[in-house]
């Protein structure tokens, strides 16, 4: 049975007040919350533990190394990764999309006048990197246009895959309009008209829904911890094994050798030639403890719930006149963005909201293109996670009422 109250009970930080006000968190596509199971999981190894991973014959390390790796196959077992060792520790989403075009573009792999397909809808992380390989390379970057709903428009990749692309790279869900791609579809596209390899940026879509990396047969899956309940600092790179065998390594140091040497070295196997230097042990632990989390909610449940929460919050958004939600007609995961007619700066919505404790993120969610697209400097966004109500969904509308008649 899925409890609300049970599930919130989970997260302290929900308890306190913001302004006087009880706090409503709608920022978890910036950050979500964490449970008591997650930080206590963080706390225990620096309390208990606290001792480096793959290094020492000592009882800590082992302990150490032990825990991670168990943490790295909840994770495969999460996506349903074939491999524990095609699953990369990284820092978040961002490292993870800058490893694959460092790396590729190191490999060779990528040469003048090939060609890289991204979206519209891109997050900068799943721009800046592949706009850096072309500087370096002298590839072309191609860009898959939107419709005035925010729809991809996938008659774009019919006309532009062929033998010089070589990467496409599109995010599952949008972090600033909540909506949600047709990755299958591109996938069936780029497999039947090019021999590209397909990287999926999914820091928004796996708080939200199951995902199965052999299922929609991604080369690359990369995702962050934070937006999942679990610590900053932390994500995931996954990559199919003997793609990520022909890779060069993105950093160099310690633990991705196999030898080394003056005159030469050698590189560790996978997935450790990837994960140079110290680890975030900790951090990646507590991963583990927040896919546990998850898989005991129940990604139904969360998706269900959270579904509910975005109707809803539509529904009472639409209701205030002069309310624009973008991306309204689109299938959304999570999120509601919207601006105020007659209201310049959303962040100043924002700011009133925040003193009545509630918590939104404004600005151009690290999405200008998409924002320009729009004509606008920015949005206000909602974004909802497993523990937010239909309560606060009131609350919200209300706020932006007052909001409304302040700023008018």
């Amino acid at each position: 049975m899925f409890d609300i109250k049970e599930i919130r009970s989970q997260f302290p930080i929900l308890n306190q007040q913001v302004n006087g006000k009880p706090l409503i968190y709608l920022d978890n596509a910036a950050s979500s919350q964490k449970p008591i199971s997650v930080l206590e999981t963080w706390q225990k190894y620096y309390e208990e533990i606290n001792a480096n991973v793959h290094r020492g014959i000592h009882t800590l390390s082992q302990l150490a190394t032990e825990e991670m790796e168990n943490s790295r196959k909840k994770v495969q077992h999460f996506i349903n990764a074939k491999h524990d060792y095609e699953v990369i520790f990284t820092r978040g989403t961002t490292e993870g999309i800058n490893l694959i075009a460092y790396s590729l573009g190191n490999s060779n792999f990528i040469k003048k006048d090939d060609e890289i397909i991204i979206s519209y809808l891109e997050h900068h992380s799943n721009i800046v990197p592949w706009q850096m390989l072309c500087e370096r390379t002298g590839a072309k970057l191609k860009v898959i246009p939107i419709d005035e709903n925010g729809i991809l428009q996938l008659d774009f990749l019919d006309q532009n895959l062929s033998e010089k692309t070589k990467i496409v790279s599109v995010n599952q869900v949008s972090n600033a309009l909540g909506i949600i791609n047709p990755i299958e579809e591109i996938i069936a596209k780029v497999r039947t008209q090019s021999s590209a390899l397909m990287v999926i940026d999914g820091a928004q879509s796996v708080p939200h829904f199951e995902i199965d990396v052999q299922k929609i047969d991604c080369d690359f899956f990369v995702f962050s911890g934070h937006k999942m309940y679990a610590p900053m600092g932390v994500g995931i790179l996954y990559g199919k094994e003997e793609i990520l065998e022909k890779m060069q390594p993105f950093h160099g140091g310690g633990e991705m050798i196999a030898t080394c040497s003056f005159e030469k070295t050698t590189y560790a196997g996978l997935p450790f030639k990837l994960e140079a230097g110290t680890p975030n042990v900790g951090g990646n632990i507590a991963l583990g403890a927040a896919v546990d989390f998850m898989k005991k909610v129940g990604i139904q449940n969360i998706r269900n719930h959270e579904n509910a929460l975005l109707e809803y919050a539509q529904k009472k958004l639409l209701e205030i006149d002069g309310l624009k939600i973008y991306g309204e007609k689109a299938k959304r995961a999570g999120v509601v963005s919207f601006n105020l007619e007659g209201v310049g700066i959303a962040s100043d919505v924002g700011m009133i909201l925040d003193k009545l404790g509630i918590a939104v993120r404004t600005g151009h969610h690290c999405t200008q293109p998409i924002m320009d697209f729009f004509n606008v400097a920015g949005t206000v966004r909602a974004s909802f996670a497993v523990f937010n109500t239909l309560e606060e969904i009131d609350a919200l509308a209300e706020g932006v009422k007052k909001a409304q008649r302040m700023l008018m």
